[in-house]
């Protein structure tokens, strides 16, 4: 059953259910009433291959999905408010303070606080529910169904077997790296299926380390062609760092373990004598994979005991990136690029410096770009086509984000580079994107989806419902905008406060709405919790007409306690509503958008809300900054906040329309969100519509890497 569950939340498909033949129509509409009140919907086929079966087989598959999908869109909790009328009857700040001191002190309540600082974590009333969960909802009226509301429609798909297996194909073949829900689902169908059909290719180095464990206790043969390829493998194998960014403790190895690892390091070399140049870059990692390892038990091994020679300098080995930075620094740049087309990769993450270091003479690089540009990958092409786009702006900041979406900003002090350089390289780029995109037919795309950036890393995204990669613009229709944030401490006593910083034209804050400010004219705060052993949410309303600001940043605070990674659960999510409509603070089905919150930062910042023309729409962060390691504020972080947020927002990033223009198609139509042809399409959307021609390729957020080419 848990292949079921990883290819629903992958792929918004139900493998394909088995029973026994019966009338299960009545189950099956009851399931999908059930599951329209989270915001989900059976699609026709699917709600017709349920009615022909038993509805014993209904009822048992309704009791598995349902609690996948609520999961999903952040409705397997309890969401429950501060102030039970939430956002009715909120008080003002200093109200609310003074009655809590009140219940302490009596009507000496306003002069204690307008002259004296006052914990307000020591009042008894504060940051602590003073109502049960019924009693909120018993609060509000029921929420009526909307037009407005998210409508996930979930698919028929084959058998659970053949499902796994192609997502399995699916994730160990991606170009680009996985998120974390992804490489989590990698490890666990890689053991599955490591005895079956395998991707010609793995690309993506951490997740060869994950498919290689899998075939290392299967007995299969190893898929390895650098020696760092090993070292990520005793990575993976001692549930270590497989990106090696940090430092993994190796465990103990058994023998059969040892001589596979020491074989496969042994032909690496054998094959290649070049490779040892990488070991240098990871000594101290080699020097104590080898105290595991034993290589001196193993004569017939030679080439592998040459790996540790080199990470202990006893056998010197020339490195490719030290000649390469050689002659860059000589400033015989030609030569550097002459070089550097024995690494076509490295070669184009280093255009802009060496086009840089001799810009009078550009065309020995941009020949030599010319020349190997059909073996760089197309990861890699995209993300140079980017970098090219920020140049040619002459962006005043610079905007950075580590793989763990730790973000900072700098001013760009590098020289520009010529109009005319950036437009050859430019149209090279494209020109060998266009060569490897296949022919697509007839293409039929969603326009909201040509504002979505490429996802070049699963890195710059969070895992969830609703959730694109960084840089990503979509529309925001509605007029009541609330977000939310739940946590559950683990261990410790953990403060999260949800904040929202409003922002002008000029990326100045004007005000903000948090625990310190829980009403704004347009705006409504929930209240402040302060621990959450059983779990905790907070919440923020806001009237989008009633703000006058150009941006709302909301922003998560670790203000004490574990931290986002620490925590037994934390996420933040969005919802839309129309105006003066009923229903509880927290209702699933209007929820657009539900992301973990992960990362080694103390203050969140998922994504920002624009206001362009007098429209609002999202654009994507994915940050986090690092903060201080107790009572964070958004009063205190709202000048780097904003600094992130103009990089953001002001970067060009890669989209989706920029390959569409690229793609090579008999016509591209527009879809008008309803309609769709009876004959095959190559569809692009942000959803899966309903009706598609069994034939059609499907592109949505779940699988759009699958666009950016090899």
């Amino acid at each position: 059953m848990w292949i079921d569950q990883l290819v629903l939340r992958q792929t918004f498909r139900i493998p394909r259910p088995e029973g026994t033949s019966g009338d299960g129509s009545g189950a099956a509409r009851r399931f999908d009433a059930a599951l329209m009140a989270a915001g989900f919907k059976l699609s026709r086929e699917l709600l017709e291959h349920l009615g022909g079966l038993d509805e014993s087989a209904v009822l048992d598959l309704a009791g598995r999905v349902l609690p996948v999908v609520r999961e999903m869109a952040g409705d397997h909790v309890r969401h429950n408010a501060y102030f039970k009328d939430f956002p009715a009857n909120v008080p003002g700040t200093f109200e609310f303070w003074a009655d809590c001191l009140r219940d302490v002190v009596g009507d000496a309540a306003e002069e204690i606080l307008s002259r004296y600082r006052i914990n307000l974590l020591a009042l008894p009333r504060y940051g602590r529910y003073q109502h049960t969960y019924e009693e909120m909802l018993a609060a509000h009226d029921e929420l009526l169904a909307g037009i407005g509301d998210r409508v996930t429609v979930l698919h028929l798909g084959r058998t659970a077997a053949e499902e796994g297996a192609e997502l399995y194909l699916r994730l160990a073949g991606s170009v680009t790296p996985l998120s974390g829900d992804e490489s989590e689902a990698l490890k666990a169908l890689a053991g599955e299926y490591a005895d079956g059909p395998q991707p010609g290719k793995v690309p993506v180095r951490e997740n060869l380390a994950v498919v290689n464990r899998a075939r290392l206790d299967a007995g299969a043969p190893l898929l390895v062609d650098t020696v760092t390829d090993v070292l990520r493998l005793a990575c993976a194998l001692s549930d270590g760092d497989v990106t090696l960014a940090e430092r993994t403790r190796f465990v103990s190895l058994k023998r059969p373990v040892r001589r596979a690892l020491l074989a496969a390091l042994d032909g690496v070399v054998r094959d290649n004598p070049g490779k040892l140049a990488d070991v240098r870059a990871r000594r101290e990692e080699w020097k104590r994979l080898g105290e595991r390892l034993h290589p001196h038990e193993y004569p017939r091994r030679p080439h592998a005991a040459q790996v540790f020679a080199v990470a202990r300098g006893d056998m010197s080995v020339p490195s490719f990136a030290g000649r390469f930075e050689a002659l860059a620094a000589a400033g015989d740049i030609a030569a550097a690029a002459a070089f550097g087309k024995n690494a076509p990769g490295v070669l184009f993450r280093s255009l802009d410096r060496l086009l840089r270091a001799r810009p009078g003479a550009p065309d020995a690089v941009l020949d030599a770009a010319q020349d190997v540009a059909g073996a760089v990958s197309g990861r890699v092409l995209l993300s140079v086509r980017e970098h090219l786009l920020n140049r040619e702006s002459g962006a005043a900041q610079r905007v950075f984000a580590n793989r763990l979406g730790r973000g900072w900003c700098g001013p760009d002090t590098r020289a520009p580079l010529e109009p005319e350089v950036i437009g050859r390289l430019a149209s090279l780029i494209d020109a060998e994107v266009r060569r490897r995109l296949p022919p697509m037919g007839r293409l039929l795309i969603d326009p909201d989806v040509l504002d979505v950036a490429l996802p070049l890393s699963g890195k710059a995204a969070g895992d969830g419902l609703g959730v694109l990669p960084r840089g990503s613009r979509t529309p925001v229709d509605g007029e009541l905008l609330r977000f939310f944030i739940y946590w559950r401490e683990r261990s410790t006593e953990t403060d999260f406060d949800l904040s929202a910083l409003l922002l002008d034209e000029r990326y100045h804050a004007t005000r903000w709405l948090s625990y310190t400010s829980l009403k704004v004219a347009g705006g409504e705060h929930s209240g402040d919790i302060t621990q959450a052993p059983e779990g905790a949410s907070e919440f923020i309303n806001l009237s989008l007409g009633e703000i006058g600001e150009r941006f709302i940043v909301p922003q998560v605070n670790v203000f004490d306690g574990e931290g986002f990674d620490d925590v037994a659960e934390s996420f933040f999510g969005f919802m839309m509503r129309d105006a003066e409509r009923a229903g509880r603070p927290f209702e699933p089905r209007t929820v657009r958008m539900k992301s973990d919150l992960r990362g080694p930062g103390r203050v969140a910042l998922p994504l920002v809300f624009v206001r362009d023309g007098g429209r609002w729409g999202a654009v994507w962060l994915h940050l986090n900054l690092l903060g201080d390691p107790r009572f964070n504020q958004v009063e205190k972080n709202r000048l780097s906040t904003a600094a992130l947020v103009r990089g953001i927002v002001e970067r060009r990033f890669l989209t989706v329309g920029h390959l569409v223009d690229l793609m090579d198609a008999e016509d591209a139509t527009a879809w008008d969100g309803e309609s769709v042809p009876e004959h095959p399409v190559a569809f692009i959307g942000l959803q899966r519509p309903e009706g598609l021609h069994p034939e059609s390729q499907v592109f949505t957020p779940e699988n759009l890497r699958e666009l950016i080419p090899a």
